[in-house]
């Protein structure tokens, strides 16, 4: 499966990230969506249309005296961030605390965990890497992980569903996170500690990475043989899915992966839906099923602005369609463009 979950693993690498990187002058590349048939194009969005709120990144839910802001992030840097920053400033100076996946506690527990809790990335006793995959595919993945700075003794002991996702980022945007950039959940954090508002994790630090446990061996194996088909147009994936998210187009990433699966994996229709459907239960609704209570229990207290990736707010099971079952009515809110 060439992009199934590739885009997926984006929302959780940015945190998670293995060693640093060259940090090159500028990511560029090219938008895969635009490079699609017209005709394509427009069917695409016709199948992320009958997704819940399938299009905007910024919204108010409002039961009662009850109201959250929500705002979906990119978890890089972009100057079109600073347009965002300027919009959310009346939200932030409403809000009583701003709700995030990791705030600084979760980050400084993250690095420390990195030393101290080495199961959480690496496999410390049975068969590595180059054990488990194909001569070729280890080969392959080693030379990727080497253009990424990671040593291939050190790759070989990664569990596999850490090496794929090390592998969905481009050299460059891995080089921009060792080099301190911040997405727009980072800036909106220290916009927030320069207000003295309180900033609160929605969960725990490992809670995404202890979800992959549950993922089977197998599976684990498939993502490394599916990022290896795309690690070497990353920042073409980077590309595409900047593209939608600053049209706030959310739910259109989730058809444009889907989409670029059925054409270049070779995989039939089935298996790349039961991929697709795997990765969004385990990474996304699950996850928006565990923030709800915290966001719901915050929100009794008085405003609140919460801000996560951009693609747990569209779909059935997304953050947006769970406030509403909820009771909340929800509003899209303008951003400049």
């Amino acid at each position: 499966m060439r992009t199934a979950r590739s885009l997926l693993c984006r929302i959780v690498v940015a945190t998670c990230l293995c060693a640093p990187a060259p940090a090159l002058a500028l990511c560029v590349g090219e938008n895969l969506f635009d490079a699609l048939a017209p005709s394509v194009q427009t069917e695409l969005r016709a199948r992320a249309a009958e997704a819940p709120f399938a299009e905007g990144l910024y919204w108010r839910a409002e039961r009662g005296d009850a109201r959250i802001t929500l705002i979906g992030t990119f978890h890089f840097d972009d100057p079109r961030h600073v347009e965002t920053l300027a919009a959310l400033a009346p939200a932030l100076a409403e809000a009583r605390a701003l709700l995030v996946e990791a705030g600084p506690a979760e980050e400084a527990a993250l690095q420390a965990a990195m030393v101290e809790r080495l199961d959480l990335f690496f496999v410390p006793n049975g068969p590595t890497l180059p054990e488990r995959l194909s001569a070729s595919d280890w080969q392959r993945l080693s030379d990727a992980m080497r253009i990424r700075g990671v040593p291939a003794f050190f790759a070989a002991k990664f569990k596999p569903w850490y090496a794929a996702m090390t592998l969905s980022l481009s050299p460059c945007a891995l080089g921009e996170v060792a080099a301190g950039q911040k997405g727009l959940d980072g800036q909106l954090i220290a916009a927030a500690d320069a207000r003295g508002l309180p900033v609160r994790a929605l969960e725990p630090f490992d809670a995404a990475l202890t979800l992959f446990d549950l993922v089977s061996e197998t599976d684990q194996l498939d993502l490394i043989r599916a990022a290896l088909l795309t690690a070497s147009a990353a920042d073409d994936y980077t590309a595409t899915l900047a593209g939608a998210y600053f049209a706030e187009e959310t739910r259109l990433i989730w058809e444009f992966t889907r989409h670029d699966a059925l054409a270049n994996s070779g995989l039939d229709a089935e298996v790349v839906d039961a991929q697709l459907r795997l990765g969004e239960e385990y990474l996304l609704e699950r996850r928006n099923r565990a923030w709800l209570a915290p966001i719901l229990a915050e929100a009794a207290e008085g405003p609140v602005l919460v801000a996560i990736g951009a693609l747990h707010l569209p779909g059935q099971g997304g953050l947006l369609a769970l406030l509403q079952a909820e009771g909340f009515r929800l509003t899209r809110l303008a951003l400049p463009r």
